[in-house]
């Protein structure tokens, strides 16, 4: 056989250009399995910018990802034990520290370009800050987002609005519940909280003061519409403003619960189990039952910062909790 291969070798050589020879030698080798090995391709091992759209009657929802953050979630959630939290990772083929997304949505309801929060920037270290990219990546650019609602002022939901010492969105306006604005701009409040609890305020004034400087930040109080389709709803437990957004355009409804839940594996099965982060974990625990059960019974989208990217879905009352069913992918033409 190799000598039936060398001769037949030696016969194109002689007999075709060199450029034809080479072809016709590889298909040759190729055909009989010895093809010359190539160097595998190296590992790209980076993400493109995330984001996912929805129509929403005639709103066009997108998921922005700001990217992941690893939190040992064993040690922060509380009304519970770390050994019924291991298990119930486990179950959904998890582990600790868990892999968190952080996102938020951007509503375009046709005259209004609308940004539920703005993701961490540097605040909350390397693994975030992306939502700006995913901005870009989906088709807009920060200037043309004209308002901005915050769900409430931890640092991976404001650190975005800063770009450096910039205004990240020039153009927009800033909306929160002024319960948040009045605890977390508090320099009194900074300087009673400890030592370890001073930077969640340094985050939220470096990120918001800038805006209330320009005459750019707005607050409201409680339940209110900010632009038609949109409203705001008071959802206080988490911080003292906490609030969830509520998008409704021909009939559709979603709504936003920024940080009323952090880990759908255990707490769509068990909504008693709270987490560290809770200024008031009694409240916020009473705010996610009462979400959970009426977006189960009324069946509309939710959608929700520390879901698993997109973040957008329905739920369905199972037994003495509920669970988790993403939306189906489809395509936006």
């Amino acid at each position: 056989m190799k000598s039936r291969i060398r001769t037949t070798l030696e016969s194109i050589t002689k007999v075709a250009p060199r450029a034809t020879a080479m072809v016709l030698t590889v298909g040759i080798l190729s055909s009989l399995g010895t093809a010359p090995a190539y160097a595998g391709a190296p590992m790209v091992k980076a993400a493109a910018p995330g984001y996912y759209r929805v129509m929403l009657g005639d709103f066009e929802v997108t998921a922005l990802s700001d990217g992941t953050v690893a939190l040992p979630v064993d040690k922060l959630l509380t009304n519970t034990t770390p050994d019924k939290t291991l298990k119930a990772l486990t179950k959904n083929h998890l582990t600790t520290p868990l892999q968190t997304s952080v996102n938020g949505y951007l509503i375009n309801t046709g005259s209004k370009l609308v940004l539920i929060d703005t993701g961490a920037a540097g605040l909350f270290g390397p693994t975030l800050g992306r939502l700006a990219n995913s901005l870009k990546a989906a088709g807009y650019t920060p200037d043309q987002v004209d308002e901005v609602y915050i769900t409430h002022m931890h640092g991976d939901h404001v650190g975005g609005l800063m770009n450096g010492d910039q205004l990240a969105f020039p153009n927009a306006i800033i909306r929160a519940d002024k319960h948040d604005a009045d605890f977390w701009l508090s320099q009194a409040n900074m300087d009673k909280a400890p030592a370890d609890g001073k930077g969640g305020f340094q985050g939220a004034m470096a990120s918001l003061n800038p805006y209330v400087k320009a005459g750019k930040f707005k607050t409201f109080d409680g339940d209110t519409e900010l632009v038609p389709g949109v409203k705001a709803i008071a959802a206080r437990g988490h911080t003292p403003g906490h609030s969830i957004y509520m998008a409704e355009s021909k009939g559709q409804k979603l709504i936003l619960w920024g940080d009323l839940m952090h880990v759908a594996a255990v707490q769509f099965e068990n909504p008693e189990v709270t987490i560290g982060f809770d200024s008031d974990s009694k409240a916020a625990k009473a705010q996610r039952k009462k979400a959970y059960a009426e977006a189960a019974k009324e069946g509309y989208m939710v959608g929700a910062t520390h879901l698993s990217f997109p973040g957008l879905g329905y739920i369905r009352a199972e037994g003495k909790g509920y669970v988790w069913v993403p939306v189906n992918y489809v395509p936006v033409q």
